[in-house]
């Protein structure tokens, strides 16, 4: 490498040695690829799209940045000097719409097994399909090595703006004015005290000592399949999510702590535990950074939370318990997991949750559909991979949105749609009964009900007389038969 072209070089935050390690370690797994692609309609003009995606390129380092490992003491990112955006553009006009369908998806998987050399800058790729006259289909390719949700926004924003005053016939950035550095917040990380962070989360874990595992969802008639991740997605109704948002606000509450304390019951139930772990993202943004909602960079970070159920527990007591211990975390939110990982009781190799949630903040889709020029974005979609085997991603909004993101080797579908259910149902009941104790909300439909009952009657099951297994498993997806006579319900 030319010592010319070399614009920076620093260490890597948190999250970034998580990911740039799980995606070394496993690379045929294809981890932290991210990739968006959008259905845009309008006049586009090419050169304007090009020339304001370099001058993104040159303002935002992160953009201009690979990664070095080999033969050195830690890992470093290196910031280029000058870096091109590849853009890749197809002509599919005068396909028929069903075929250019067929070849998008091929495209898509194609793209997805691309990945990215991560000692190559830049790691992401943008590819411009033109569909029709008028109708264009963008994918954006990415490693999530470079970028967050937020800071994805913030370029997503620079780009919108630069590509407006470019159609206007303005030069846009003739020198680019360099954004608040994420090597600031490196150098943030590196003053920090790691003895009363140490002491925070051996308190919060100690006693735990093996990950609340999801072996109960498993299906294992699905070992044959493929490797890949799915997602499947319901969408809270607008009044419903106005609901939401004002019973919160009531109780002084926010969504946040909902769709954790959602997941950490479901969790409980599930798994018939009373004290259970998950993963759960957070911004790691510091308040005491100048600049640090501008940057651009990784700050997110996934740790654990450990959550107690006292099912004879009044549910707004405990939200609020929740709420608190999630504002304590906030403190030591910048904690390397693998540290974390280090001081629990979780032995060594054994990752200390298998699922995570993400409650996404950042602005993106609202910028798109704020968007003042000549393109229109029609439809979004997404495809991202981590190593976790389940994710919970929550889309705050008019419509509030949860995803799940799954391994589908391990799940069948109708136990993720199972899920999405009861997580629709459980957020709806904790509204509807804000002083039941946590073990009285139902998380069951009407129907769902009168069957459990029928069961809970039954000292034995008789299948031949009243059910089979497999009409069980139909009606309780998320049900696991071990064997015959043994029920392990969702209650």
């Amino acid at each position: 490498m030319n010592a010319k072209d070399i614009e920076d070089i620093y260490e890597l935050s948190p999250m970034q040695k998580g990911i740039l390690f799980h995606s070394l370690y496993a690379p045929e797994l294809g981890l932290y690829f991210l990739q968006l692609n959008y259905t845009a309609r309008g006049k586009l003009n090419l050169d304007a799209f090009d020339r304001a995606l370099q001058q993104v390129t040159a303002k935002h380092a992160v953009l201009r940045t690979s990664f070095y490992w080999q033969e050195i003491e830690k890992p470093l990112q290196v910031v280029h000097r000058q870096v091109k955006l590849p853009i890749e553009q197809h002509d599919w006009r005068g396909i028929e719409p069903a075929t250019q369908k067929a070849r998008l998806q091929s495209f898509l998987e194609s793209d997805r097994r691309r990945s990215f050399d991560l000692s190559q800058a830049p790691l992401m790729r943008v590819t411009l399909i033109r569909l029709t006259d008028d109708t264009y289909q963008l994918v954006l390719s990415k490693h999530h090595l470079i970028l967050d949700g937020w800071s994805s926004a913030l370029v997503l924003k620079d780009f919108m703006q630069l590509y407006a005053a470019l159609c206007q016939g303005e030069a846009g950035l003739s020198t680019p004015t360099p954004s608040s550095r994420f090597r600031d917040y490196i150098a943030w990380l590196q003053r920090q005290e790691r003895s009363p962070s140490e002491a925070f989360w051996r308190r919060s874990l100690s006693g735990f000592k093996a990950p609340t595992s999801l072996n109960y969802l498993d299906d294992d008639n699905l070992g044959d399949r493929q490797d890949r991740y799915d997602e499947e997605r319901i969408q809270l109704s607008t009044a419903t999510t106005a609901t939401l948002q004002s019973w919160a606000r009531q109780h002084q509450l926010t969504l946040n702590t909902l769709v954790q304390a959602t997941w950490a019951i479901l969790l409980g139930r599930y798994s018939c535990q009373n004290n259970v772990v998950y993963g759960c993202t957070v911004a790691g943004r510091p308040v005491d950074l100048a600049g640090a909602e501008e940057m651009v960079g990784v700050f997110i970070n996934t740790l654990p939370v450990r959550v107690k159920l006292d099912n004879e527990q009044p549910l707004l007591a405990w939200l609020k318990q929740l709420q608190e211990q999630l504002v304590a975390m906030r403190q030591y939110e910048w904690t390397p997991l693998v540290e974390v990982q280090g001081w629990s009781e979780v032995p060594r190799g054994v990752s200390l949750f298998e699922s995570i949630v993400v409650f996404e903040n950042y602005p993106v889709d609202r910028a798109l559909r704020e968007w003042q020029g000549d393109l229109e974005i029609q439809n979004t979609d997404n495809f991202y991979k981590t190593n976790y085997p389940l994710t919970v991603v929550v889309y705050p909004g008019s419509e509030l949105t949860i995803a799940i993101s799954y391994d589908s080797r391990r799940f069948a579908i109708a136990a993720i749609a199972t899920i999405l259910n009861h997580f629709k149902i459980l957020l709806q009941n904790m509204m509807a009964h804000p002083q039941a104790r946590l073990h009285d909300l139902p998380l069951l439909t009407e129907r769902e009900q009168e069957i459990a009952l029928m069961l809970e009657q039954e000292v034995t099951f008789n299948f031949d007389r009243k059910y089979t297994s497999e009409n069980l498993r139909s009606r309780f997806p998320l049900a696991t038969l071990k064997k015959e006579g043994e029920f392990k319900a969702l209650f």
